[in-house]
């Protein structure tokens, strides 16, 4: 999904001739040396997920005389979803594979292709959000490898220091202080509307407020009875229509890139940045280090400030196909207990750039977390955050982000491109055979 696309962005340089870069074989993994268990994982070949894989292996391996694993590589995108789902179909597939969470998830049929790991005993240290996206009503499929992020406002804090601003909890809150940030001589609102996937997350990120006012809303969207051109969905798209209309906007709104709208707020010159925690995370980290104390991330603001939820992704999360048995899946429950150590939490901190909390009990947040990170603790903390929509919904239609720069520009009304979207969706819930479409 575009908007994923540095979702798991690492800091880590990739490593020249890095051993999962040749492939392992598919199946079984091949056989196990005497007295030795070989386990094969199949995971994308973008740089960062081999610059996070590249340090598991070797700590694991290091630690485990009995077990070894590898990696082999497969596209990322949408090649390599219908590769894992024909290995799957085939019995072909690895001892064990890194995919997403969520819908994408879901659309393997987890309950006929992959074994339940609910009764496994770190099963009760992962958090709510993780079982919600890694399950279905028979069972827990996925134990989380990575961090979390936000679909979150990444604000200024010396902005808001010296404006005297507190941040907003409902809309009309966060429009008081763009008027006092404007008034200044400052953008209160980036966009970067030449990168058009970042376009979205103004309405993305709205995914857990309209859950908090309707729980019931993401299943009902599913099942054609809920649209986005109704509230409480349509305030994601009034929302953009509200700031183009106020003049919130940087002027080169329409030619901005992902890295100017970065620059602007890292240097003060903007405000607020709608966008992804693990992104800018990541920028700040290799660009922009003496500015990360003055950067923040608050949930977007519902109308209703009770509304007001932090919307969170999960990361990618290690499943095993049916396919594997036998002293194979005993070695792999080992690596999955393994994986939820903290011990390989502080291998991950020291890979990636963190873009939010880890979501397994006892795993701390690296030395190297971004201040972005703390400030999404305490929603964690709260119980105040909620699934974006792609987590709970297999439906995203494939114009989002063109709808999405067309009323944030002020071309379309934000009821016109509510009713597009809801437009666009339907060829894809079709396509995908889902009741009531």
């Amino acid at each position: 999904m575009s908007t994923r696309k540095s979702v798991a962005v690492l800091a880590a340089v990739t490593l020249a001739g890095a051993l999962g870069l040749s492939a392992c074989g598919s199946g079984s993994g091949g056989d196990s040396a005497e007295g030795v268990t070989e386990l094969s994982i199949y995971i994308d070949s973008d740089p960062s997920s081999i610059a996070l894989w590249d340090p598991l292996m070797e700590s694991f391996n290091s630690s485990h005389e009995d077990i070894q694993i590898s990696y082999e590589t497969h596209p990322s995108g949408s090649e390599g979803d219908n590769l894992i789902k024909t290995r799957l179909s085939t019995g072909d597939m690895n001892d064990l594979f890194w995919y997403n969470s969520g819908s994408l998830l879901k659309a393997l049929s987890p309950d006929s292709t992959l074994v339940d790991l609910s009764d496994q005993a770190w099963a009760s240290k992962v958090d709510d959000n993780w079982t919600q996206a890694a399950s279905t009503d028979n069972g827990l499929y996925g134990l989380p490898v990575g961090a979390s992020f936000a679909f979150g406002m990444i604000y200024n804090k010396d902005v808001y220091s010296e404006l005297g601003l507190d941040v907003p909890k409902s809309w009309d809150e966060f429009i008081d202080n763009n008027e006092k940030i404007a008034a200044a001589g400052i953008t209160p609102v980036v966009q970067t509307y030449s990168d058009t996937w970042t376009s979205q997350v103004m309405v993305l990120g709205d995914a857990a407020n309209v859950l908090a006012a309707d729980p019931d809303w993401a299943d009902n969207y599913t099942a054609n009875k809920a649209k986005y051109a109704e509230e409480p969905a349509f305030a994601g798209f009034q929302h953009l229509q509200d700031i183009y209309d106020a003049g919130y906007l940087n002027d080169d709104f329409a030619s901005a890139t992902y890295d100017d709208g970065v620059k602007m707020l890292a240097e003060g010159t903007a405000a607020h940045y709608p966008m992804l925690t693990s992104n800018v995370s990541a920028a700040i980290g290799e660009n922009y280090p003496d500015a990360d104390s003055s950067l923040g991330v608050f949930a977007i603001p519902a109308d209703d400030a009770a509304n007001t939820t932090l919307t969170i992704g999960t990361p990618n999360g290690m499943y095993i196909p049916k396919s594997t048995e036998g002293e194979k899946l005993e070695a792999a429950y080992e690596l999955l207990d393994w994986l939820a150590t903290p011990e390989a939490c502080t291998v991950m901190g020291s890979a990636i750039t963190v873009g939010g909390p880890f979501v397994i009990d006892g795993c701390e947040l690296p030395e190297t977390a971004t201040s972005l990170v703390d400030d999404m603790t305490p929603y964690y903390d709260e119980g105040n955050t909620g699934l974006a929509l792609e987590f709970l919904s297999p439906i995203k239609g494939p114009s989002l982000e063109q709808i999405t720069v067309q009323v944030g520009s002020g071309i379309s009304s934000a009821s016109e491109g509510a009713a597009l979207y809801d437009q666009d969706v339907e060829k894809q819930a079709q396509q995908l055979g889902l009741e009531g479409w």
